[in-house]
């Protein structure tokens, strides 16, 4: 099979490798928007599609056979895009959407539905652990009554002001550090997206550890696929034979 792999996941590494190691003819397409991504294998295409009509004529031009959705779960736009792409191109869409956390016993989080709203639900003087990436930053550096530390895995291109520390670090983390990071900073609130799987859930038991309260902003909900929650059920979904 001819297989397009919407990318930049561990878990769309991962499928990439077996599809390849299987034999299937593999393109995963990165966004490109982190400076020294981890490659997978098989082939790659960098850059965005232009929009539904760029990704449909790709899929045509290509002869793809299916189109795999494994971006992060808050991708956005791209994964509004695969759906109609899919659609206009009768292409079978295959979406790999890790599972949601769940609040660990004795947790209490606070859900909401946007950047904005989590930004507005911090409590004045506040220490934020700040996990949600670039987008929508500024809502939070406007809390100037607030102490924020920044995590990202690479560096906004402008300066943070006097009340944001930026962390520059990459996944996975484990719980020890997490708490060890927590505590030094005197964090009372962390704020995540449900982004879901292992590399960067020790925050929440790390904030359950500690009683940091979590608030935590809920995933997008996309058009109509065949969704799995696995590599494994990925390639079931897809038909494919791997080894």
């Amino acid at each position: 099979m001819k297989i397009l792999i919407l990318g930049g996941t561990a878990e769309a590494r991962e499928l990439a490798n077996r599809l390849v190691d299987a034999g299937h003819d593999t393109i995963t397409s990165l966004a490109g928007r982190t400076g020294d991504p981890i490659l997978p294998a098989g082939r790659l295409r960098m850059g965005p599609f232009g929009g539904i009509p760029g990704l449909s004529a790709y899929l045509r031009a290509a002869s793809i056979d299916c189109l795999v959705d494994a971006t992060h779960p808050y991708a956005g736009q791209i994964s509004i895009n695969a759906v109609a792409a899919a659609q206009v191109s009768g292409v079978k869409l295959v979406r790999l959407m890790r599972p949601a956390w769940t609040p660990l016993p004795g947790q209490n989080w606070i859900i909401v539905g946007s950047l904005r709203e989590a930004a507005d639900a911090l409590p004045a003087n506040a220490n934020v652990l700040l996990t949600a990436g670039h987008a929508g930053l500024d809502l939070f550096l406007e809390r100037r009554d607030c102490s924020l530390y920044v995590r990202v895995i690479e560096a906004p291109q402008t300066p943070l002001p006097v009340h944001a520390e930026l962390i520059v670090s990459r996944p996975p983390y484990r719980l020890g550090d997490e708490i060890a990071l927590m505590r030094r900073h005197g964090i009372t609130h962390l704020v995540s997206k449900n982004s879901g799987g292992g590399q960067t859930a020790a925050k929440l038991e790390a904030a359950q550890h500690l009683g940091v309260r979590v608030v935590m902003i809920e995933r997008p909900t996309y058009g109509p696929a065949d969704e799995v929650d696995s590599v494994d059920a990925t390639l079931a979904a897809l038909g494919c034979v791997t080894s």
